[in-house]
């Protein structure tokens, strides 16, 4: 009994010590700090870090583990989409993203709807996974891939680790890049493309499939129409 209450109180002296010396604190892994904002003036966090606030969907398949938010599917018939509660025009988007063993597909969508009466989005998804990875997608639209990623990609990618991925949307033009590498750069022709909506995170029909998402961060670039 003593000896637990030692180690309590060596704790919290430990604690106490390191911020009565300007010492940090371990930073929350999913959340952007301050530092992060000064080197990236302008950017936004999407994420805190620690709830799904400002994000909404199936909170039975979406949640918050250790600074990230993590899809955890079982095996599901139809795709499933956490999304943003806010709508996005002109943007430039940094995010990382983990897919457990790089098994199964998922994506971030992007100026997309959510279909009504329907649990598809709709709109560009910057593809993950399997035969898909930083291709450019038309999710539950044209049903199609815009571009496909060069073979290139194979160099960078970390299938089973953690990746980088920047999506910037600029009037009609659209830029993809996973740890450095553009993947997408892609041009609109269609006018009648939305050009702002949600952002959403996508776990994909079919097998389990557990995917990370962490460190979401937002650049507005001009005011959308």
């Amino acid at each position: 009994m003593f000896r637990k209450s030692l180690n309590r109180f060596v704790v919290v002296a430990a604690v106490g010590a390191a911020l009565s010396s300007g010492l940090a604190l371990p930073p929350d892994p999913g959340a952007v700090s301050a530092a992060d904002s000064d080197d990236e003036p302008g950017f936004v966090p999407l994420f805190d870090g620690k709830s799904l606030e400002g994000w909404e969907g199936d909170k039975q398949l979406w949640k918050v583990e250790n600074g990230a938010i993590v899809g955890d599917s079982p095996g599901i018939k139809h795709n499933e989409f956490l999304a943003t509660t806010k709508r996005y025009g002109d943007f430039e988007l940094r995010l990382e993203f983990k897919l457990h063993r790089g098994a199964g597909n998922t994506g971030v969508q992007f100026r997309s709807e959510r279909v009504p009466d329907n649990h598809e989005v709709s709109g560009y998804q910057a593809d993950i996974g399997e035969k898909y990875w930083g291709c450019l997608y038309d999710e539950s639209r044209r049903n199609k891939v815009l571009v496909e990623a060069p073979a290139e990609l194979e160099k960078v990618l970390k299938p089973d680790d953690w990746n980088s991925y920047v999506i910037r949307a600029d009037g009609p033009n659209i830029t993809l890049e996973i740890n450095g590498l553009k993947t997408v750069d892609y041009r609109e022709s269609d006018d009648q493309i939305a050009r702002s909506g949600v952002i959403a995170l996508q776990v994909h029909s079919g097998p389990p499939l557990k995917v990370e998402f962490r460190k979401l961060r937002i650049k507005a670039l001009k005011t959308a129409p």
